[in-house]
């Protein structure tokens, strides 16, 4: 069969368990390998061309299926903790309810960097179901640290998030060893340079990492939130559900690392970080300019 680029595949040596892009295919000491890029997932990995096998429709249908459930379960459970946010802020803002004040409220502004094109538009679908303000920019991981500065200083975010593909390999090293990662390092390296900006970790909240990346170094790099502390792979939207979170919880409140994890599709295996603050902000009074007819 024969295997050609953007075709979906699974890896017969791992019974078709992940749906895979295939993004290039190459030549290494004369044998054909493929380099994929998981469809719901966001791993990296390269696989022998003769190890892979298109993925018919119906196979494809059925474990679309399964993640659109799996997603529209999580989004439901969030939208439920936006409600409750969206009802305590009103309560706090009335004064019990006694005071009907016209208040409006400004959430978080995100700037997203993705090494993917695919996944950040899936993600800015996300964010714009939710609500959320957002930038949307595809870049290379291994150009992100040369990037992410000048964004920086255009977009002025109030949450970054630094994803893309990743994977570690056994045979580069132990998992300790961050050289043994596709692009954990390049996450790293743009965690840090964002931090030159921003030392402080509730002047700029990061998100930061992909499947399997060195979750600790990440963190240690100046993130607040990262993947993975067990080093699996996590899906396409979890940064969407961790960052909508922080964008809508008050700047005067922290938030809870278990509270944020709780409603994504990976979890702590796959999800950690540290308390942080949130950076929603209320104002007054809410007045909008009527147009008025002549």
């Amino acid at each position: 069969m024969t295997i050609n680029m953007m075709d979906v595949v699974g890896r017969i040596s791992y019974n078709c368990d992940i749906m895979f892009r295939v993004i290039d295919i190459r030549e290494d000491q004369g044998r054909k390998i493929a380099v994929l890029y998981g469809e719901d997932v966001r791993l990296i990995a390269d696989a022998p061309y003769e190890d892979l096998i298109v993925m018919d429709q119906n196979e494809r249908m059925k474990v679309s299926r399964e993640y659109r459930s799996l997603e529209e379960q999580s989004f439901k459970l969030f939208r439920q903790d936006i409600d409750l946010l969206k009802q305590k802020q009103e309560y706090d803002t009335t004064n019990g309810y006694k005071k009907a004040y016209n208040y409006f409220q400004v959430p978080g502004r995100v700037l997203h960097i993705d090494g993917d094109p695919s996944y950040l538009k899936k993600c800015l679908s996300l964010y714009e179901r939710i609500g959320v303000p957002v930038t949307g920019v595809h870049c290379n991981e291994k150009e992100m640290p040369n990037k992410v500065g000048q964004l920086i200083d255009y977009y002025r975010p109030d949450i970054l998030v630094i994803t893309g593909h990743d994977a570690y390999s056994k045979s580069k090293g132990t998992m300790n060893d961050i050289n043994a990662y596709r692009h954990s390092k390049h996450f790293v390296q743009t965690v840090r340079e964002a931090r030159k900006k921003f030392p402080h970790l509730d002047q700029l909240v990061i998100f930061a990492g992909a499947c399997q990346s060195h979750f600790e170094s990440l963190i240690h790099a100046g993130a607040n939130f990262a993947s993975s502390p067990s080093r699996v792979n996590i899906h396409a939207l979890d940064p969407v559900y961790i960052v909508a979170k922080i964008s809508f919880t008050p700047f005067m409140e922290r938030i809870n690392v278990w509270d944020v994890l709780r409603n994504t599709l990976t979890g702590e295996k796959g999800l950690g970080g540290i308390e942080t603050k949130g950076v929603l902000r209320t104002g007054m009074p809410f007045n909008p300019i009527k147009n008025e007819q002549s």
